[in-house]
């Protein structure tokens, strides 16, 4: 059986096996949710073979001579105990043997060679100048400093040519060079004292810094070894305090097997650590058995270099491509401390209908690695998140079981015929319930042009000060905001004019363009139609002018449809005491049950229609409100904002 630590208890989903819980290995949790899991030490005669072959096989490779004594650091002894993985210079062994001969034979051939065809081209030439030049070239060639630097050309070039090392042997060069002269400190020899001063020149020490930034992104450190039949992986990760390492772990027998790599962390970005490893030991100590509390646990303690023996995945691990972060706007609210479904409640992401999340991995589509729009510097790591299709699939499950319910409580029976029909729809709309589920709606950040302002659209219910808002924009700065001039099918009155106070038309044409959806709200009044159009909204649009709409809730799914990009500003009312005072300094005087219905109206809209909107604004202050509808419409020519995807396309 496979158990999990899950944030202080355990809880497991329907159908999901407890092999498929995790548990982040370093995420604070609860001392009181620690979960049992079973403890099989049978099998650690094998871990522990194991690891005294490893240390056999290391002491071997560790013995030879060294004029400095490695067991005079921990590191230097650490260092001396790897294979040898670099190559040695030749340069400076060619330069020793010009000491005894000036050059090596291969070298004094090639210039023997380069004097003879010399003399052959001077003997081809007959002007003086030319005769000068290859006097003068020749001199050259024969001197002592001229043969030295093409030999160490020579050596270089073939240098050159052979193959590098595959990685660095070490990114903490730095600190040897440090306790290398600790150790020189007491030398009398010649040779110590030019080492130790050749160590402590501003050049080298830059030398070694620029080798450990280098050494520090290419390194691997993994080290593959066979022990009895089966790939042993060594891999070293450097895990701070600021950066955790980012993976789940979970028990699988008594097994602890790597289950998930979390983006953002140490284990990610060094890409040596995968899913469905098992991990052996963590810095010599022994894994195998433990619970997936306990390697938290142990994983807490730890910082600094972090030396992982796994047993690879025999999973083929697919090709690493780079993943685009897709940008989505949250329509639901997501508690992980309330999903049981959640693999991981610690690194579960909680977020609220409308916050914007930045979908970095959807390698799981079960479960999106994201994080929320502002908190990337406060979040280290990516969090879990519903995937869509997952997020719909049980949506739509919960509502059928609480529609179930509720006709089973409504009804003692039904007929035969009644449940072939319910069967035959259930059917038919399986595929369109998915869509009717609000999820995510994938957005990109939008720069409305200075030419075309995105039409403002005031939503609430009545008596809650959207209308008021909307006249004092107009009467303040006319030449800024402007109204969409509506259509009416009825007479235009003596004072009125055609395009200016209504576009009148007739019934007929009214009802065509109804029917063709170029109106983003209609409705009939003493048997006239009136409504407004996408038309004159992009007629104002074009003008300049910031178009300002009060439109019910219903009309927003419309509106948003079109091209016209609407930011839609939810005017919500305060308090029925607040409302009450403020209606009152109108002249106004409703009833407290008309109260009650303005504060019930708000919570419907919000309720349904909240996903749609851009901003709300408390009009708890008829001043305040105007000032921060002002602010938010100012916003919009200096800041982007997030608009759907579609919108752009």
């Amino acid at each position: 059986m496979i158990t999990s630590r899950m944030n202080g208890y355990v809880q497991e989903a329907p159908g999901q096996a407890e092999g498929h819980r995790e548990r982040a290995v370093d995420c604070p949790g609860e001392e009181s949710g620690h979960v049992k899991s079973l403890h099989n030490s049978t099998q650690m005669e094998r871990v522990l073979h194991h690891q005294e072959e490893l240390r056999r096989r290391r002491d071997e490779e560790g013995r030879g001579k060294h004029e400095i004594d490695p067991n005079a650091s921990l590191r230097l002894k650490k260092l001396s105990q790897n294979q040898k993985m670099g190559i040695d210079n030749p340069t400076f062994d060619g330069k020793e043997k010009a000491s005894k001969d000036t050059s090596s034979p291969s070298t004094v051939v090639e210039l023997e060679e380069f004097l003879q065809a010399l003399k052959w081209v001077q003997r081809c030439l007959s002007d003086s100048q030319s005769q000068q030049d290859v006097d003068l070239l020749t001199q050259l060639i024969a001197k002592e400093d001229f043969t030295n630097a093409y030999t160490i050309y020579s050596v270089v070039s073939q240098q050159m040519t052979r193959v590098s090392p595959s990685s660095p042997l070490t990114a903490q060069a730095q600190d040897l060079c440090q306790e290398v002269q600790k150790i020189l400190q007491s030398s009398r020899q010649k040779e110590g004292l030019e080492l130790r001063a050749l160590l402590t020149k501003p050049h080298l020490q830059a030398l070694m810094q620029a080798h450990d930034s280098v050494a520090g992104q290419e390194i691997t450190e993994e080290n593959i070894h066979q022990y009895l039949g089966e790939s042993v992986k060594l891999v070293r990760l450097e895990k701070t305090r600021d950066t955790p390492l980012g993976a789940t772990v979970r028990n699988d027998m008594n097994s602890v097997v790597v289950s998930r790599v979390v983006k953002g962390g140490a284990a990610e970005r060094s890409g040596l650590l995968s899913e469905g490893d098992e991990i052996l030991e963590i810095n010599g100590i022994p894994i195998r058995g433990k619970n997936v509390n306990e390697v938290h646990d142990l994983l807490q303690q730890m910082h600094g270099t972090l030396t992982f023996l796994l047993i690879p995945s025999s999973h083929i691990k697919p090709a690493q491509h780079r993943q685009t972060v897709m940008h989505v706007r949250a329509y639901f609210d997501y508690d992980p401390s309330d999903d049981p479904f959640v693999p991981c409640r610690e690194l579960g992401l909680s977020f609220q209908k409308g916050d914007v999340l930045h979908v970095i991995s959807q390698e799981d589509p079960n479960w999106w690695q994201a994080y929320r729009d502002g908190d990337e510097e406060n979040q280290p790591l990516a969090g879990l998140i519903p995937g869509k299709l997952f997020q719909q699939q049980r949506e739509s499950l919960r509502k059928a079981i609480t529609d179930s319910s509720r006709e089973h409580q409504g009804k003692g029976w039904i007929s035969k015929k009644s449940k072939k029909l319910k069967k035959k729809s259930a059917l038919n709309n399986k595929n369109t319930d998915n869509d009717d589920v609000l999820t995510y709606e994938e957005m990109s950040l939008y720069h409305q042009p200075a030419n075309r302002k995105r039409p403002i659209t005031l939503i609430g219910p009545t008596n809650s000060g959207h209308d008021e808002l909307r006249r004092r924009l107009l009467s303040i700065e006319p030449e800024r905001f402007a109204v969409a001039v509506p259509h009416t099918t009825r007479n235009a009155r003596m004072i009125e004019k055609n395009g200016r106070d209504y576009h009148f038309v007739s019934r007929s044409a009214f009802e065509a363009d109804l029917a063709t959806g170029k109106f983003i709200e209609s409705g009939e009044y003493e048997k006239n139609l009136y409504g407004t159009s996408t038309d004159s909204v992009r007629q104002v649009i074009n003008s300049g002018r910031i178009c300002v709409l009060c439109l019910h809730s219903r009309s927003l799914q419309v509106l948003r449809s079109s091209n016209l990009k609407p930011y839609v500003v939810f005017i919500a009312p305060p308090s029925q005491e607040r409302l009450r005072t403020l209606l009152a300094t109108e002249g106004k005087t409703p009833k407290p049950e008309d109260i009650k219905d303005v504060i019930e109206k708000a919570r419907e809209m919000e309720n349904n229609y909240g996903h749609f909107f851009d901003a709300s604004i408390f009009n708890t202050d008829p001043e305040q409100a105007f000032h921060e509808l002002r602010r938010l419409i100012d916003k919009l020519d200096t800041e982007p904002q997030w608009v759907p995807t579609s919108w752009l396309c």
